[in-house]
């Protein structure tokens, strides 16, 4: 048998896959009866890639379920058990952890340049705790060293969009796009003083010492 392992960390059938006749097509295989085995798995298959809380662990894996009972019957609540024993035994064994997947997160949307709210959302979005969400956003803060993390992922996203005193240093230029400039930190989330404050700075190294005075390594 082969030891290859297809997306849902089994063994993979050469006879799956067989073309269907039509050359570059492969036949469709029906999705795999779930077994503890196989949400174990196709679970660290996935942590393999990705990292993720648990809840959405959760959720894919419960995919999985409901297209086995539509093709083999399984019963939901069986397979909620085996989705349920193995998110035990991941977090148990370190493989999963809400809070340590928040902090990363957190980190990488404010690097992205997302204000607060925006983090607090997503995070909530992806099922963590608002304990898990406050213990990130304190890291964070702790990491970053700025009075205002508003203001400093605001200086982050204009930068990587050349807004306000990122754009050519041409003063009519950046006069006529102001207000788009202004509109476009705003759709991402930002307040209309934190927006006004990066857009508006008079050049970039006097924002950089308005968002971090004492010189921290924000940036």
């Amino acid at each position: 048998m082969s030891d290859d392992i297809d997306e849902d960390g089994d063994n993979k059938d050469p006879a799956a896959e067989k073309q269907s006749g039509k050359p570059g097509h492969k036949k469709p295989r029906a999705p795999r009866k779930v077994t503890q085995q196989y949400i174990e798995n196709s679970a660290a298959y996935y942590l393999g890639r990705f990292a993720s809380s648990k809840a959405h662990l959760r959720d894919l894996m419960m995919k999985k379920v409901h297209r086995s009972h539509h093709h083999h019957g399984t019963e939901i609540a069986e397979g909620a058990k085996m989705v349920d024993v193995m998110i035990s035994k991941f977090e148990r064994l370190g493989y999963l952890d809400d809070a340590a997947y928040a902090v990363m997160r957190a980190r990488s949307f404010f690097a992205k340049g997302t204000p607060l709210r925006g983090i607090r959302f997503k995070l909530a979005r992806q099922g963590i705790s608002e304990d898990d969400i406050e213990a990130a956003l304190s890291a964070l803060g702790a990491e970053v060293e700025v009075e205002n993390l508003d203001l400093a992922a605001a200086f982050k996203l204009a930068r990587k969009r050349r807004l306000g005193p990122f754009r050519e240093p041409d003063s009519d230029a950046r006069a006529e796009r102001r207000e788009k400039d202004l509109a476009t930190l705003a759709r991402a989330g930002f307040s209309f003083d934190v927006a006004q404050q990066v857009i508006d700075a008079p050049s970039v190294e006097e924002l950089e010492l308005v968002v971090a005075p004492t010189g921290a390594m924000f940036i």
